[in-house]
């Protein structure tokens, strides 16, 4: 499949593992010549990871007999099961066992899908401080919207320090923006940042595609980082998140969908630049003085919440928690009537649902996509689906294209069948991080989701159907990096289920985790299974999907996640950088972070590397430590030993990532006894830096020499107190760094704005300190 080009990448792939290739019959003979390689020595050695071993789950101890007896009835062993049960003839069990057998399988089958469903809730944040936040904020607003100058003058009437910047259409590209916000702060270090530019209506004025706020937001996000400006970032809403639990009602003005993209896309800022992020905060209808004091509270810093809104008199913050139907009462199977609309139909996902469909009873699947029955494996799927009973149209209609649809569904109804159901599960995109990407790309990526959802909400706006059902994405729920329009894409259609129950329409969006691509369809088809696993998120298999699914639509569910996660790994790589509370009330979840929290246990105190280490000499000691995790770094990166790894490069350009530095935090903490921060590589990036912390963690009362200058040691003391990555982002390293530069200081010896950025990231401690120092 694919042609020459698809072969050739397949032999590279078996090439690259191992396998040899007879490449002399790949090409013509008058076309094959030698290339010389780079004079780079390979050493025999080969740079591709090898796979892991399989691990086991560990599963809670039960009763061997109870286990073997469940075990005998999945595989229906008559015999064990007359043994066991001491029954001289089978013919009181004979009957039941198939009927048992299946009983069993579904159940431990509905218990699986049950641990897979979240959804996302509001609680109140705890007696919020009615602080003012200090410094100068700029504040960035949309020309000629009201609302945003509203939000200014009240929180000027709060005392904050609003800096304010008025984005023009005109102005709205990266590059013309950066310059503006360079000139407002004319070399001054804000406190934070403040944008109201989500509050813009209507769609983009050079991307008609995207709505504008979503548009405008990320080109903010985009020129900080061009500015350099490193003060964190709080993207304010209105409307973008419902507050109250599902069929009550609320003080919830109703949910813009263009408003809750803003919020997918700001999830993944919060993780792709976690030292200038602040948080988003979903303002009120109306910004009285007791709603903007809780707006300055908000921006004040309340600990590491980053996900609030201000509803009544309350701060209010956002939280994943279980939806398990455990305890529910039955409640009667969801069938399908009449005609289901499914776009992306001929996709992998669209496929599965399908024959889902057929096999539950539909009579008639309208499978649209932009190529119809021209799609790859169509026909062959039009042809499963009549064999299972179900009528078939195969339509090439791209919903996007709000005329082509209606003529679609006009068509389709023309006979007196009406479309009961509608699934929307078109959409992909490609994975781009934020600051890499540009307006037309990010719109791609987003135009298939989010105009397709309005074009269907558009159409379908009636009552009479059974369901709508969206199916979104977990990077919408908390976020994924390189997943900026995606996430705001998913976002979109979460915002637009709950706006469609506000109106009293069937609406259903499914959040979903990531399908397998087994039996020819999933999401996962060119992603990595075993880094995602590695990550925390294993794949879910088709068959189970849809019987979550099933679980879904039985329970007329307005937005839930349907997710398998495994939370011991995913939580310490996705808190690295950041904290993350969204999270913490899911019951695992809890757990790992109170064990993150714990004090180190008292044994720990005569560790064995402490031990080794006492006897030597602060300089031995040192390049004993600094062995110890180079060896650590080697394991991790797949070097041959810890003599491969140069300690002066920083972790990044050695090629950690989020999921090695929590896999070299492990095993760190496992060889030291420390109990070591998830974003311990974050804040000491380099080896030998890290080495120098450990040490200083070991020996507290015998760490480097005490300074003469008590100048310097007051400044020593407090740097050593504060993680270099918190003084990053207080904007402390920045101000430390202009200070050394005095007027007759050689620009030359400090770092200047081309490269500040990457040297502040890198240093350390004692870096700082010589920087300070030495150039005073």
């Amino acid at each position: 499949e694919g042609g020459p080009t698809r072969l050739l990448t397949s032999a590279a792939h078996l090439h690259t593992h191992g396998a040899t290739i007879d490449w002399h019959t790949t090409f013509p003979t008058h076309t094959r010549h030698r290339v010389d390689l780079p004079t780079y020595a390979f050493d025999h050695r080969r740079y591709w990871l090898e796979p892991d071993t399989p691990t086991t789950t560990a599963t809670t101890a039960t009763d061997p007999v109870e286990t073997a007896f469940w075990e005998a009835v999945e595989r229906e062993d008559l015999d064990h099961l007359l043994t066991t049960l001491e029954l001289d003839t089978p013919d009181t069990l004979s009957p039941l066992l198939p009927s048992l057998a299946s009983w069993r399988r579904r159940n431990r089958q509905q218990a699986l899908t049950d641990s897979w469903r979240y959804r996302i809730t509001w609680k109140p944040l705890t007696d919020p401080k009615a602080t003012v936040p200090s410094g100068s904020w700029p504040t960035v607003i949309p020309a000629g919207v009201p609302e945003a100058h509203q939000v200014v003058e009240a929180l000027r009437g709060q005392g904050l320090q609003v800096v304010p910047l008025e984005v023009k259409p005109a102005d709205a590209d990266r590059e013309t923006l950066a310059s503006h916000l360079r000139e407002a702060l004319d070399g001054t270090a804000p406190a934070g940042v403040l944008s109201l530019l989500a509050l813009t209506e209507g769609p983009h004025q050079s991307c008609a595609e995207l709505p504008a706020g979503l548009g405008l937001t990320l080109t903010l996000v985009q020129a900080l980082g061009d500015a350099g400006i490193d003060a964190p970032l709080w993207l304010a809403t209105r409307g973008a998140v419902t507050t109250a639990p599902a069929g009550t009602a609320g003080t919830d003005r109703p949910v813009d969908p263009a408003q809750a993209a803003v919020w997918g896309l700001g999830r993944v800022a919060a993780l792709e630049h976690p030292q200038r992020w602040g948080g988003m905060i979903d303002l009120p209808e109306t910004l009285d003085g007791r709603a903007a004091a809780l707006l300055c509270a908000a921006l004040a810093g309340p600990g590491d919440e980053d996900q609030l809104a201000v509803r009544g008199t309350r701060l209010l913050v956002r939280r994943l928690v279980r939806a398990s139907l455990a305890a529910a009462d039955p409640v009667p199977a969801w069938k399908p009537r009449g005609t289901v609309l499914i776009t992306g139909g001929t996709g992998g996902i669209g496929s599965q649902t399908a024959r889902w469909l057929a096999r539950n009873g539909a009579e008639h699947l309208v499978l649209t996509s932009r190529s119809g029955a021209a799609a790859p494996g169509a026909r062959q799927l039009e042809a499963e689906l009549t064999e299972l009973g179900a009528r078939v149209t195969l339509a090439a209609c791209d919903v996007t294209d709000l005329a082509a649809l209606t003529d679609l569904v006009r068509q389709v109804e023309a006979d007196g069948s009406r479309i009961r159901t509608v699934l929307h599960i078109a959409g992909a995109g490609v994975l781009v991080p934020l600051a890499d990407t540009d307006l037309l790309e990010f719109s791609d990526t987003a135009h298939a989701k989010i105009v397709g959802a309005a074009n269907l909400d558009a159409v379908f706006d009636r009552s009479e159907l059974d369901a709508f059902v969206l199916f979104s994405s977990i990077s919408a729920v908390w976020g994924s990096g390189d997943h900026g329009a995606y996430a705001a894409a998913n976002a979109y259609l979460d915002g637009l289920a709950e706006r469609r129950r506000a109106r009293g329409l069937a609406a259903t969006s499914v959040v979903w985790g990531i399908w397998s691509p087994e039996d020819g369809g999933g999401m996962a088809a060119n992603l990595a299974e075993e880094q995602l696993r590695g990550r925390g998120i294993p794949f879910m298999s088709p068959q189970l999907a849809i019987n979550a699914f099933q679980q879904v639509l039985d329970r007329d569910d307005c937005v839930v996640v349907v997710a398998d996660v495994d939370w011991e790994r995913f939580v310490p790589v996705f808190t690295s950088a950041r904290p993350s509370p969204l999270l913490g009330e899911v019951p695992e979840v809890a757990g790992i972070l109170a064990a993150e929290a714990a004090p180190a246990p008292a044994g720990d105190d005569d560790s064995s590397v402490r031990l080794r280490l006492t006897g030597l000499s602060p300089e031995e000691r040192r390049r004993a430590l600094s062995e110890l995790v180079c060896t650590q770094i080697a394991s991790v990166l797949g070097y041959p030993g810890p003599a491969a790894v140069d300690e002066s490069r920083a972790f990044r350009e050695l090629g950690f990532d989020s999921l090695s530095a929590v896999d070299l935090r492990n095993r760190l903490s496992a060889a030291t006894g420390l109990r070591l921060p998830v974003t311990v590589v974050f804040d000491y990036p380099r080896a030998r830096a890290l080495a120098d912390h450990i040490g200083a963690s070991l020996f507290p009362d015998q760490g480097r020499t005490a300074p003469t200058d008590p100048a310097e040691a007051e400044v020593r003391e407090l740097l050593d107190s504060i993680p270099l990555l918190r003084l990053q982002e207080s904007g402390l390293l920045d101000e430390l760094r202009r200070l050394a530069q005095s007027p007759d200081t050689d620009s030359a010896a400090v770092p200047g704005d081309g490269d500040s950025a990457e040297a502040i990231d890198d240093l350390d401690v004692d870096g700082l300190i010589r920087m300070a120092y030495d150039n005073k």
